[in-house]
């Protein structure tokens, strides 16, 4: 616990990363190449109007598009692919409309791992409070790469002897999956 309270998120960005920021004026289609010709999951929204950051654009909210939009046949794909992320974001955050969660790089990493875990979400921007700039994205994934580099100077409690499902971490039943062969319309009502 000292460990995650002594060391602030800007430790934690690399020294050299990529990060992708879309306006949210961006056609939803040109926005998914771009994460993957990018290699990125996911990628800040700005609003110009607003002259702020408003959200996050990630994969599953690619694949909540097309789950969406299939099941409906009044809209054609065509139509779909000149939506712009706004627009996609007005019809789709009707329902679900929650701010942009983000932290400031001088907040600790216990901080940063307490709002992953309280806002129930896998992405966390780093934005500069006094610039306005996103930093980095922070992940559960980074944490633990940054948590690995110094386990040796850590304490060892004695949980580290037992195996995860000896610990109740992870899923041992009823796990899904498809065939090769699934369509992939099937695969993603798992979702």
């Amino acid at each position: 616990m000292r460990f995650m309270r002594s060391h602030k998120c800007y430790d934690i960005v690399p020294t050299s990363s990529k990060l992708v920021v879309f306006d949210t004026t961006l056609q939803v289609k040109k926005a998914f190449f771009a994460l993957v010709a990018n290699g990125v999951r996911a990628a800040p929204l700005w609003e110009s109007k607003k002259q702020s950051f408003v959200g996050m654009l990630t994969i599953t909210d690619f694949i909540n598009i097309l789950h969406r939009y299939y099941k409906s046949p009044m809209v054609q794909i065509y139509e779909l692919e000149e939506h712009k992320i706004e627009t996609w974001r007005e019809l789709y955050l009707q329902e679900t409309f929650k701010p942009l969660v983000n932290i400031s790089p001088d907040a600790s990493l216990f901080d940063a791992v307490y709002s992953l875990i309280k806002n129930k979400i896998h992405r966390l921007p780093v934005i500069d409070p006094t610039s306005g700039n996103a930093l980095y994205i922070l992940t559960h994934k980074r944490i633990l790469k940054f948590l690995q580099l110094f386990m040796s100077d850590m304490p060892k409690p004695a949980f580290m002897k037992q195996n995860l499902q000896e610990l109740g971490i992870g899923t041992y039943q009823d796990i899904a999956f498809i065939y090769p062969d699934t369509p992939i319309i099937k695969a993603l009502n798992i979702f």
